[in-house]
């Protein structure tokens, strides 16, 4: 039986891995890049397996329309931008990568608290521009913004293996103390890491530099909203590593604009990419960059292998990298007791790599 597999994230093309993976296999493998709801559609009609990127969002409408679809493999360690409950509703496997840029994303986020503490980009422009030697005192005004990660307090929101990873890094700088918040959580695994667990409003008061490593839920969707924002130090700075909508854009600007916060730097936002004529571009106490926090040499060789594992193990009955709606094996089993469905002539899912 054959199967083909659509690749349709349309800001960048595949890895030449992604694709090796799936041709060895024997699978027929298409890139068509996507931006729309009705372009995936078309490009994936026959598809058997949908490999895609953030954007566009997979959507329910996307997943109905394609009845030969048995997974929807996304890039990276989130699946947010599918529609879980119409996956699971349609038996159709939502797939990740989990664990291949941890150690990227935690550098990431201690780098740009470092830098915006110790305004590396600011005092490079300024000494590029001749500063230093003509404008003294604008590198005297630079020097007395700088600040130190010791003796302050470190908050964390999100405290899974991303979130425990930039605890460790943290921890070698000497704060005060590390706090998080993160329900699901026990405080004996936060001790494994030197972590005080706390709720939300004693993260948001008692936070001199808090950083974001949440996934984006309808529990975590604008957490940080103008109110969140109002009740942290004037002094603090914040920083999204994790997922655009966790943070109200609209709140962060106002914040920045209005000293409700001294600082933040943001690798995602809520849409991307981010709009040339965003507000966002034009405040000096933000510092950007464009979701590339979970990416290097060597988390990339990694992701895009386990991509294209995905791709060939869903149809081939072996394990998988990660599985974003467990609960849609069971809801495979019933349909394959009803009769025909789009599981008919695939193996039966290799459930123990699904825990």
């Amino acid at each position: 039986m054959s199967f083909k597999v659509v690749i349709t994230m349309y800001n960048r093309p595949p890895s030449d891995l992604t694709l090796e993976v799936i041709q060895k296999a024997g699978i027929e493998v298409e890139y068509v890049p996507s931006v729309t709801e009705n372009e995936v559609i078309k490009a994936a009609e026959e598809a058997d397996v949908l490999l895609v990127g953030t954007v566009p969002h997979t959507t329910r409408n996307v997943l109905e329309s394609l009845p030969k679809l048995k997974m929807v493999g996304r890039s990276g360690v989130g699946v947010d931008s599918i529609d879980l409950e119409a996956a699971t509703e349609l038996g159709i496997c939502a797939t990740n990568t989990p664990g291949i840029n941890t150690s990227e994303v935690a550098d990431h986020a201690m780098a740009m608290l470092l830098s915006i503490t110790r305004k590396i980009s600011e005092q490079n422009s300024a000494l590029k521009a001749g500063a230093w030697s003509d404008r003294p005192k604008e590198i005297n005004a630079l020097r007395n913004q700088l600040r130190r990660v010791a003796g302050n307090t470190v908050g964390i929101f999100g405290l899974g293996s991303i979130g425990k990873g930039f605890a460790t890094r943290v921890r070698g700088f000497g704060p005060e103390k590390i706090i998080a918040y993160d329900p699901y959580v026990p405080q004996t695994t936060a001790d494994l890491v030197g972590v005080q667990l706390v709720d939300f409003e004693t993260l948001l008061t008692e936070s001199d530099y808090l950083t974001v490593h949440s996934p984006a839920t309808v529990e975590t969707n604008h957490i940080f909203d103008i109110n969140a924002f109002r009740k942290m130090k004037p002094s603090a700075i914040f920083i999204n590593c994790a997922r655009g909508p966790i943070v109200d854009e609209a709140g962060l600007q106002e914040a920045l604009q209005t000293g409700q916060i001294v600082a933040a730097g943001i690798d995602v936002t809520e849409i991307e990419p981010l709009d040339a004529e965003s507000p966002l571009l034009k405040l000096d106490n933000l510092t950007i960059t464009p979701h590339v926090a979970g990416t290097s040499d060597i988390s990339g060789i990694a992701g895009a292998t386990r991509w294209g594992e995905n791709a060939v193990n869903i149809l081939t009955g072996k394990p998988l990298h990660g599985l974003g709606n467990p609960e849609v094996v069971k809801r495979i089993a019933v349909m394959r007791a009803q009769g025909p469905s789009r599981w008919d002539g695939v193996p039966d899912p290799v459930t123990e790599a699904w825990s």
